[in-house]
């Protein structure tokens, strides 16, 4: 059976990783202190990876990953190391990348996993819109800076979301400046920029053997959600499950922390590159393009084509350098 066809929504990691031995292999990944970022490392170095993780608070990721540490010791695994990173500063951001880059030790994967969801309307230290400031611009400044710590062969996976739905990015107005501010748009605009981010990535680095996807973990009850009021919430299932029994399917089902992960570490190790390279995957496997005027529930897969469209990714690209004041 292809490798392609394996593995679906209820795949856990350990199952997508099954025979796969890591050693030698460096991943960074950030936002470990919590959810899908602590088990991507775990399943990563119980295989025999070096984990970089990446996390704002250290004592708090120095608690969260002992599982991770536990794995590289009692399975003859990898190891792991944390370094500090916060998003929502570009000077974290830079401090980071220039440590990365002066160690100078090569990566064979990079998941920009962190992330912030639904939050109220607040700015990052450097007075972007936090949900696009520290989603996509603090990873866009981070990766590009250490893009050339990529080994050849190596992936970037950007962590994305079903979410992207609710919006496109807006190049005119990404800090909603004229805009009401809506916790799902900017949320939106954020889930859709790191697929974007992905796309035009891989463009310019696939030359020398670098691929880049956008990876929908799921629905998943971890910390991104703590932003989320409770009423809206269950009002958002309630709408999931009457459009899935109008499809002839099944009621929602949340995804394990396992679950959750698996597309992530498939689409970093385990898929071919040239089948997830500038792509949207979900459920380990590429997820389709839907037109926009098909409705699709928080469920159903499926990517919007706005989020996949080389010239709106130029545009974000351009755009992004010109609010981070830094070109690539």
């Amino acid at each position: 059976m292809n490798v392609m066809d394996l593995f679906g929504a209820t795949s856990a990691t350990d199952e997508v990783l099954s025979g796969v031995d890591l050693h030698g292999k460096r991943v960074l990944v950030t936002g470990v202190s919590a959810g899908i970022g602590i088990e991507t490392a775990r399943t990563l170095v119980a295989h025999g990876a070096h984990v970089v993780g990446a996390a704002r608070d250290l004592a708090k990721a120095e608690t969260a990953t002992a599982p991770v540490r536990w794995e590289a010791a009692a399975k003859n695994g990898g190891s792991f190391e944390l370094v500090e990173l916060d998003l929502a500063m570009l000077s974290s951001v830079r401090a980071c990348a220039d440590a990365l880059l002066t160690k100078g030790a090569a990566f064979d994967v990079i998941v920009a996993n962190a992330g912030v969801m639904a939050t109220p309307f607040s700015c990052t230290a450097d007075h972007f819109e936090t949900q696009f400031g520290t989603n996509h611009l603090g990873h866009f400044v981070l990766v590009n800076r250490i893009a050339p710590l990529l080994r050849g062969g190596g992936r970037l996976i950007n962590l994305s979301s079903a979410g992207h739905r609710f919006s496109n990015v807006d190049l005119d107005d990404p800090n909603f400046e004229r805009t009401t501010y809506d916790p799902f748009v900017a949320y939106g605009r954020s889930k859709t920029a790191n697929i974007l981010f992905a796309v035009a990535f891989d463009q310019r680095h696939r030359e020398r053997g670098v691929r880049a996807a956008a990876v929908h973990p799921g629905v998943i009850q971890t910390e991104l959600g703590r932003h989320m009021d409770r009423t809206r919430l269950e009002g958002m299932v309630k709408m999931m499950n009457e459009q899935l029994a109008a499809e002839g399917k099944g009621p929602f089902q949340w995804k394990t922390i396992k679950q959750g992960a698996a597309t992530s570490v498939w689409a970093g190790v385990v898929a071919p590159a040239e089948e997830i390279g500038g792509r949207y995957c979900e459920n380990c496997h590429v997820g389709k393009i839907m037109p926009d005027d098909v409705t699709l529930s928080g469920v159903s897969e499926g990517v919007r084509g706005y989020a996949l469209d080389p010239a709106n990714a130029a545009a974000l690209w351009k755009k992004s350098e010109e609010l981070a004041g830094e070109s690539f």
